[in-house]
């Protein structure tokens, strides 16, 4: 039997893939984020699966019902928001699966950053204005960040950063960064992206910090910061110009 880590998405339900709603809907054993999943994507699970809510669980505890499932010969769903393969605690999972002999598969899904981007309709990467996007959180007491991956040393990129996890943070975001991006440089923080309650904010660095305190945003929300966030001059692709060779690989 296999475990599916199947990537549910942004929040909301009908933005999980083909492949993660078929995976879902075969398999008789459902491990799922409850704090984040949307409950509408259970529906896809078959009407006998045994659902699991893994909101409590401690990653020992998690293991054990996997195990569990494919020892009493079930497929096994295991939701989590967003994409598996950023910010999502999976990879100590498929350590111990690894270690436990039991077979598994990764299913994709729509990140946060791409949902907030659709929302903002914004292309994170503009010709001549920025080419390079850096998905990165903030170091606090939970999780270091790796030597030379502090906000302050990427901010000297320039690039477009996109930031999990780090809107109750939000002072130190700017803190680090208005040196390198300047106190004029757009900024944008959306909040459950994709979800009936999704919130937009706007604002340059120098004043974002106080908009998201007014709006009382502390989770479930990006922060992009650069240049491309509020482009409107720039160069057409070279991808549709007359000028380029159409036989040209």
């Amino acid at each position: 039997m296999t475990v599916y880590f199947i990537g549910a998405g942004p929040g909301a339900a009908d933005l999980i893939t083909v492949r993660g709603a078929r995976r879902l809907a075969a398999c008789r054993v459902c491990l799922y984020a409850g704090s984040l999943v949307p409950r509408e994507l259970l529906a896809e699970c078959p009407p006998d699966a045994r659902l699991v809510d893994t909101a409590q669980l401690d990653l020992d505890q998690i293991t054990a019902e996997l195990v569990r499932a494919h020892e009493e010969g079930h497929d096994v769903a295991r939701l989590h928001s967003g994409d598996p393969s950023v910010f999502s605690a999976v990879a100590e999972q498929m350590r111990r699966l690894d270690a436990a002999g039991v077979p598994y598969e990764v299913v994709p899904g729509v990140p946060a950053f791409a949902a907030a981007a659709a929302s903002l309709k914004r292309e994170l990467t503009v010709p001549t204005v920025g080419q390079t996007v850096i998905l990165t959180r903030i170091a606090h007491r939970a999780t270091a960040m790796p030597e030379g991956e502090d906000l302050a040393t990427l901010g000297r990129s320039g690039a477009l950063i996109v930031l999990h996890l780090a809107a109750r943070y939000v002072d130190r975001v700017v803190e680090e960064l208005l040196p390198h991006y300047g106190a004029d440089c757009p900024v944008a923080v959306v909040a459950y992206a994709s979800r009936p309650d999704e919130l937009i904010i706007r604002g340059t660095l120098e004043e974002i910090a106080g908009r998201v305190k007014e709006a009382g945003v502390l989770r479930t929300a990006v922060i992009m910061v650069g240049r491309t966030l509020g482009a409107s001059q720039f160069r057409d692709s070279h991808l549709y110009s007359p000028e380029r060779d159409r036989h040209e690989c």
